[in-house]
């Protein structure tokens, strides 16, 4: 699901399509797919598995050779933006269609401007056909273009033309001059080109309706000249003459500040089609002039002001009608980052004001939260937009606001969050918003994203800041993050000894000091996620000196039951490991833990795993290796303890299987370690039946159960408890039965 309800099925399919092109294609000679066997596409469909393929990173020389069929994928909204496209595959696949609209924004392979023209223009068909064309951040190279019969191939090739975007190009005024002479062109970009001269569009005087002229740092000509040329486009309703603010040199543009000013300032005959003008950036721009040219137009629709000073003018706020981009109110700026998404330069200023107006937020804003991903995507290398962008996601995810986003929506922020840690990994405030919204228990508990790949760059951070705020926090993140790991995704995780020792490294850094802060009970609480069932973290454990470590901490922190029941919870994953087992025969160390489960004074958490410990450490009489007194002694002491246990109806631990039980449940075991075994079942599935039912079923315990009961040797405390775990699970099954024929019916 998406953030506004369910994907599309067209959508999903050829989501699958692009999955299994490897499956549904072959090879032509020159390496190229071509799909095996396909029925006739609908010619909307072809358009978006193209673009599918192209958003999705899968569009290259390769794969653009299955639209070499145009019998079966025929195009004619085509779309390879930012795509690594060759000429030549160019040519093969898209130049044989009849296109009506091509997007060849931004491609990264050897296609230029002149290729994508001579290519186009080689079919008569797209001669006429082609309405729409974006080459928007291509090289032109038009000294490269190809001669057709003697005759120079150009834009004015293309006659059906309406929509031309050449912004971000090598423009010159003689290729404009060319483009000027379509006698359809309706639309015109040439933002942040080296034009010089505007002359030539008093060619296209009579048609051009829309013209988009950002940033023209090479524009030499007079305000007066300028505006002449201006005025004369008749029928234009929408001019984008905005700059880029943060130009380093305060006198660039001042000629078409003063322009704009004029613009403002003149007559409503000048211009007189005009509903939409964009200025955004436009440092000289006054009030007044914008007063005047508000009340003059009363058509107007759209009135762009980011970056002027002057979009908290009076007369604005009475204009409900008109659309502003601007920074006095929330309304304004969501627009710019509605319009600028491409502009990194203004969307730099419209985030700096979202921050600003984000800051005490009460109410959730999805609308909000999806601008900020959009533009986060749209400029994924801008270290200036990242910074405030994940600021401005962490006010409106804070608290409660996030539980009241759609999920689909949090999930994707995540994603992208991740994306700019792993893209600016040095730079400490970045990687600190990112911690600041990842620190939300609901996001890590309830939304789904790659839990794997946080944790693997949260730990990787952790490794080069000792702040302790922020360390809190990763901490925090990991320690949740890795109980959320699959278990194939923890064992690839533990056979990181570097994670090991930066965990390790905090306990140590806390236990020299001798605090109990949530830093430190998080880096517990990971360290014994992470040694769960999993024999390679037991043994980094082992050899990172981690044992030592934790018998110290152990001592030191004899009243802290909290610390305490964490310590022993790993050492109980260790004790598990039978080849680890070797590594805990120290008698001073077992002595100090039979201890903690004799003292009637100490919590039950803390005693019930230190019982553990010793039922499995004395479950396997062949490798014990100390006094065997101290065997008898751990053994008579186990039953009698755990008979004075109370129940708790607290969660106090959870297990992934009952895999490790399986051995403390044989009928030849001794009742101290059968009895820790089946207490600890009947304390979980008490708590929790649901989860626990099938493992029961599935890792033969239930069999191990009914053996212990019928045996008769088998003491009658844990006789008692067998039968009553075998008894809540018949009944789970009884009325989850009848619960599913209930709903049959």
């Amino acid at each position: 699901m998406d953030a506004d309800g369910p994907q599309a099925l067209v959508g999903l399919c050829l989501a699958q399509v692009c999955c299994s092109l490897d499956a549904l294609c072959s090879r032509r000679t020159d390496g190229s797919m071509s799909l095996i066997w396909a029925p006739p596409f609908p010619q909307e469909m072809a358009d978006q598995l193209l673009h599918m393929m192209a958003t999705k990173g899968l569009l290259n020389d390769t794969t653009i050779g299955i639209f070499r069929n145009c019998k079966e994928l025929r195009l004619r909204r085509a779309s390879i933006r930012c795509s690594p496209v060759s000429a030549e595959a160019f040519h093969l696949a898209l130049c044989p269609h009849r296109l009506q609209e091509l997007d060849a924004s931004w491609v990264s392979g050897s296609l230029s401007g002149a290729n994508v023209i001579s290519g186009l223009a080689s079919n008569k068909e797209c001669r006429s056909s082609l309405q729409k064309l974006s080459l928007n951040g291509l090289q032109l190279d038009w000294q490269a273009v190809v001669v057709d019969k003697g005759v120079r191939v150009g834009f004015s090739s293309l006659q059906g033309l309406r929509a031309l975007n050449i912004a971000n190009t090598d423009l010159t005024d003689s290729v404009l001059e060319d483009i000027c002479t379509l006698p359809q062109l309706e639309s015109l970009d040439i933002s942040c080109s080296a034009i010089s001269k505007l002359t030539a569009l008093l060619e296209c005087k009579n048609t051009l309706r829309s013209l988009t002229a950002h940033r023209l740092r090479q524009l030499d000509m007079s305000p007066a000249k300028l505006l002449f040329v201006l005025s004369q486009l008749h029928v234009l309703r929408h001019l984008d003459f905005s700059d880029d603010h943060f130009a380093v040199d305060d006198s660039d543009g001042r000629d078409g500040d003063e322009t704009m000013q004029q613009l403002l300032e003149g007559s409503p005959h000048v211009l007189p089609s005009l509903v939409s003008l964009d200025i955004s950036g436009r440092k000289r721009i006054t009030e007044a002039a914008v007063r005047a040219f508000v009340e003059a137009r009363s058509g107007l629709a759209f009135l762009g002001l980011l970056a002027t000073g002057v979009s908290s003018c009076e007369v604005l706020s009475s204009q409900k009608n008109l659309k502003l981009t601007g920074e006095a109110n929330e309304e304004q700026v969501c627009e710019a980052l509605r319009r600028y998404r491409d502009r990194e330069c203004f969307i730099r200023e419209a985030l700096i004001h979202l921050y600003n107006l984000t800051m005490d937020i009460d109410t959730p804003q999805p609308d909000m939260l999806k601008l900020v991903l959009r533009v986060m995507q749209s400029h994924p290398s801008s270290l200036h937009v990242h910074l405030v962008a994940t600021a401005c996601a962490f006010n409106l995810t804070t608290q409660d606001l996030a539980e009241a986003m759609p999920v689909s929506l949090l999930s994707s922020t995540v994603t992208q969050l991740l994306y700019t840690m792993k893209t600016f990994p040095n730079h400490q405030q970045v990687q600190k918003n990112c911690l600041l919204m990842l620190c939300s228990d609901y996001i890590l508990q309830d939304v789904p994203f790659d839990k794997y790949l946080a944790a693997t760059l949260v730990i990787n951070w952790l490794s080069s800041h000792e702040d302790p705020t922020l360390q809190r926090m990763a901490v925090a993140v990991i320690s949740i993050l890795v109980a959320k790991l699959s278990a194939q995704e923890i064992t690839q995780f533990s056979k990181n000894v570097f994670i090991m020792k930066q965990l390790l490294a905090i306990v140590q850094q806390k236990a020299m000091v001798g605090v109990v802060d949530s830093t430190l009970k998080f880096a517990l609480s990971a360290l014994w996620n992470l040694t769960d069932e999993m024999p390679a973290a037991a043994r980094n454990f082992i050899e990172c000196q981690g044992l030592e470590l934790y018998e110290e901490v152990l001592e030191s922190y004899c009243t802290e039951p909290s610390i305490q029941q964490k310590l022993l919870g790993l050492l109980n994953n260790i004790a598990e490991v039978e080849e680890m087992q070797a590594h805990l025969m120290e008698e001073d160390l077992l002595e100090h833990i039979l201890s903690l489960l004799q003292d009637s004074q100490v919590e039950v958490g803390v005693r019930y795993f230190a019982g553990g410990i010793l039922a499995h450490l004395t479950s396997r009489p062949e490798a014990w290796t100390l006094d065997e007194e101290l065997h008898t002694t751990i053994l008579k002491q186990l039953h009698a303890s755990i008979m004075t246990w109370t129940h708790m109806d607290r969660e106090m631990v959870s297990y992934r299987s009952f895999r490790p039980f399986c051995p403390l449940l044989q009928t030849c075991q001794p009742s101290g370690v059968q009895l820790w075994a089946v207490w600890a079942m009947q304390l979980v599935c008490s708590q929790n039946m649901s989860h626990y039912s099938s493992m029961l079923e599935k890792e033969g315990v239930t069999e191990l159960l009914k053996a212990l009961a019928a045996h008769p040797d088998t003491h009658s405390d844990i006789k008692g408890l067998s039968e009553s775990i075998l008894s809540m699970a018949e009944q789970h099954q009884s009325h989850s039965g009848a619960s599913n024929n209930h709903a049959g019916s």
